[in-house]
């Protein structure tokens, strides 16, 4: 119990409110602590809306069609900074979080959250997006063209 009390009065000491909400670190020998706050993507309610498209008859002809391994890394304001990755296997049909592990897929994608919303939607062209650096392509680029708005499910109208 004391050594209960002695690590939450270290840590209060220790905390002060930073600037940055997604993390703070807490430090206090022998303890450490990494609180991360959760911050949920726009991107991640697309890729629940992906799993259950390429489970319909639409989602397995595409599968059929395509037939290519994406990663696609999304960051919240930059790209490359606390990027979540997404692996959508249309060989398999299925989406993923987490980075591709059989190998490498065939292109990896790095968008920030707002930008592959615009491109998922189609209120932004893939091939704008790139020539203005919303978009970010490693690996086959004949695999990357066939990357689309037509791969994702569209938004029900109301």
């Amino acid at each position: 119990m004391g050594c209960l009390i002695q690590l939450l009065t270290a840590l209060k000491t220790q905390f002060q409110p930073q600037a940055n909400p997604i993390s703070l670190l807490f430090s206090s020998s022998p303890f450490s602590f990494v609180i991360m706050a959760t911050s949920e993507l726009k991107s991640d309610n697309l890729f629940e809306m992906m799993k259950l498209h390429l489970a319909s008859d639409a989602g397995k002809d595409l599968t059929k069609k395509i037939g290519l391994v994406y990663q696609i890394n999304i960051s919240p304001k930059k790209i490359g900074i606390d990027e979540v990755s997404y692996v959508v296997d249309l060989k398999k049909g299925e989406v993923t979080k987490g980075k591709y592990e059989g190998g490498k897929p065939d292109a990896i994608f790095s968008f920030k959250d707002d930008d592959f919303i615009k491109v998922a939607t189609g209120k932004m062209n893939p091939q704008i997006a790139f020539m203005r650096g919303a978009m970010k392509i490693k690996g086959s680029l004949s695999a990357a063209q066939k990357f689309t708005p037509d791969i994702f499910p569209k938004p029900a109208k109301m």
